[in-house]
């Protein structure tokens, strides 16, 4: 692994305002069962611009702990659909819970890449959250918080940046990645039958809990389809 310079440093700061964040979908424990054990979900946000993403999550229904293990794939609005990109793969467990109250956490692996006029950046990161809800069989309101971080991350700089800009800048895996953000918010949900509703809103705190990015708000709207 190389060691990471002032110039890239700049370059991973920009990559952690402008990377596409969808966030994991919500989910109505109160409402999941045995019968209903493949969740199918679409959502779409604002962050920076606007984001759609799909996913499918399987219920593992054990008693106490049920949890939800699946993946997650989301892109940003442009002219060139998929050129940036992100994945998560991971699962939800609830954890606690007392009366309606319950309380879960999730747990991903993300790969995500972004490019632009100088250079192009694959990174491979992490997700942890925990949501504190209050669940009913047709709807909950929960406060949710979380960390993604950066770990690891590639640079394969243009042709116009080695031109215009520095010709000997190395390409390669760099760590420590500086890009992370904690972020916290309310979600909620309404369900119909085997379709909720979900929506998401909340603030970006970068990992030094001083600066914010660019635009600190995000926001996202969803819908969960079980079968």
């Amino acid at each position: 692994m190389k060691v990471i310079t002032l110039k890239s440093i700049i370059t991973i700061i920009a990559f952690s305002f402008f990377q596409n964040k969808m966030y994991a979908q919500a989910v109505n424990w109160e409402n999941t069962s045995k019968q209903n054990k493949n969740l199918l979900h679409a959502n779409i946000g604002a962050e920076y611009g606007v984001t759609a993403g799909l996913g499918y999550h399987h219920l593992i229904p054990v008693k106490r702990f049920p949890l939800w293990i699946g993946g997650e794939f989301s892109i940003p609005a442009g002219n060139e659909l998929a050129d940036d990109f992100k994945v998560r793969l991971g699962t939800q467990i609830r954890i606690a819970g007392l009366n309606h109250f319950q309380f879960s956490a999730r747990v991903q692996g993300i790969a995500r890449r972004y490019h632009n006029q100088s250079v192009t950046l694959f990174n491979f990161g992490s997700d942890f959250a925990g949501t504190l809800g209050y669940y009913r069989k047709h709807w909950f309101l929960g406060a949710e918080a979380g960390f993604d971080k950066a770990i690891v991350i590639h640079f394969k700089h243009s042709d116009w940046y080695k031109k215009n800009i520095y010709d000997n800048v190395q390409d390669g895996w760099y760590e420590p990645a500086t890009g992370g953000n904690f972020y916290y918010g309310l979600q909620g949900s309404y369900s119909i039958k085997k379709v909720d509703i979900t929506i998401k809103a909340g603030k970006i705190l970068q990992q030094d809990f001083k600066s914010q990015p660019l635009l600190p708000f995000y926001g996202q709207l969803g819908i969960n389809f079980r079968f």
